[in-house]
């Protein structure tokens, strides 16, 4: 299944479905020159997030043309617009063009990101793409990949609206869950796979969520950007 906030730009998929690299390249670099000219001319007294969807653009193509320090600065500029008029799910987006950008604070973008898109309710695919760069990134036995495929199927069944795209999501998570399992313990059937489930508590929300915030806490350390505490007392429940 193809991740909607990573290959869904037309121009991206153009070009990744061809066979010129340079052409693609010239593609990317002209874009990029475009997105850039763009931010020039804003207006002053332009709206914030007019700017902040620019860099967000511009971040991911420079992320394709692999110039990551400046992916990261576009990323980074775009996160503090989007957490400063409360738009979470920009902010997300912009977390994840950061941890691609390879970058010594990336696993902090990431763990930040995670835990905007769990606390509000952005693109349940999006909060999947995240929770994958965990799983992705983490040795087969640990226990915190496991953490991260149970939570991101448990925001899909929460949050994704009935329909194809919430049916293919929940097979994707699905999926996921039982290549973690298999990696994990060497999980093959469905017996087996519930005994480990249960072993690892990933049966209870109550359990795995605390779980989630640990991942969360080991992948930021001390470098929040955010006020977590501040966000949580805004929110709705309290």
């Amino acid at each position: 299944m193809a991740y909607k906030y990573l290959k869904d730009d037309s121009l991206m998929t153009d070009m990744d479905s061809g066979e010129d690299t340079q052409h693609s390249t010239h593609l990317l670099e002209s874009r990029m020159e475009d997105l850039r000219q763009k931010l020039i001319e804003l207006p002053a007294g332009h709206e914030p997030l007019a700017r902040a969807d620019l860099l967000l653009d511009l971040g991911r193509t420079l992320v394709e043309l692999q110039q990551n320090e400046n992916a990261w600065d576009a990323g980074r500029e775009a996160f503090d617009l989007y957490v400063a008029s409360e738009t979470w799910e920009g902010a997300v987006q912009a977390c994840d063009i950061m941890f691609l950008a390879d970058q010594p604070d990336s696993l902090a973008a990431l763990g930040q990101g995670i835990w905007l898109a769990v606390t509000y309710p952005v693109d349940p695919e999006l909060t999947v793409v995240l929770l994958q760069h965990v799983v992705d990134d983490t040795p087969p036995d640990s226990d915190g990949a496991a953490v991260a495929a149970v939570a991101a199927h448990y925001i899909v069944e929460l949050r994704a609206h009935e329909g194809k795209e919430r049916e293919n999501l929940l097979f994707y998570t699905n999926q996921l869950l039982a290549t973690v399992a298999r990696r994990h313990s060497d999980v093959h059937d469905q017996p087996m796979f519930e005994r480990w489930s249960k072993k690892l508590e990933l049966d209870d929300p109550a359990k795995f969520l605390p779980r989630l915030r640990n991942v969360v806490d080991v992948l930021v350390q001390d470098n929040w950007w955010i006020d977590r505490d501040a966000l949580t007392a805004k929110l709705p429940v309290n």
